[in-house]
């Protein structure tokens, strides 16, 4: 055998090794998306919308039908497909799983102090989501690697206001 020969054997072990992954992905994604969509018919209205308005499930439903919709495109391609070839991928960086372990982590506290909704300090309501979000962009901004602490702050308030205003105030969503 030659070492091409020996390269493209190689090369169709590999992908013949990620169908598996390729299935299982498309079957989480779309466990999970089924499982978004089913959260999205429990959100709770203030008020039932009237025929053509849009209410507090709408956007949210839409993503989850979406989301059901790829996941199963991707799970039938995976089924029917041949497997694609690896050689366009790059290696894991270092420090990639950690990146990871610590995006879950903070996005898990994220998670954990916006339940809190609000709180009263020194005879002052707060709301948590704006100082949580800045902070959770800040936070992940420094895991991936931005070190400029001006852009960073400016950044993360810019784009929180921007999502406290349009959701949390326009649109009168509770966060």
């Amino acid at each position: 055998m030659s070492t091409s020969d020996i390269a493209v054997q190689d090369e169709h072990q590999a992908a013949a090794a990620s169908r598996p992954l390729e299935i299982v992905f498309g079957i989480v994604a779309l466990a999970f998306m089924a499982g978004y969509l089913f959260l999205t018919t429990q959100i709770p209205l203030r008020r039932e919308a009237l025929p053509g308005q849009i209410d507090a499930r709408f956007w949210p439903m839409v993503i989850a039908v979406t989301g059901v919709v790829v996941a199963i495109a991707v799970l039938a391609m995976a089924l029917t497909r041949p497997a694609p070839t690896r050689e366009d991928l790059d290696r894991i960086q270092p420090g990639g799983y950690l990146r990871v372990v610590l995006t879950l982590v903070i996005t898990g506290v994220f998670i954990a102090v916006w339940s809190l909704g609000s709180v009263i300090l020194f005879g002052y309501r707060i709301e948590i989501f704006p100082v949580a979000a800045a902070l959770l962009m800040a936070a992940l901004m420094l895991v991936y690697g931005h070190r400029r602490w001006l852009s960073l702050i400016i950044y993360s308030v810019l784009v929180t206001a921007f999502v406290y205003v349009v959701f949390g105030i326009l649109l009168r969503i509770p966060l």
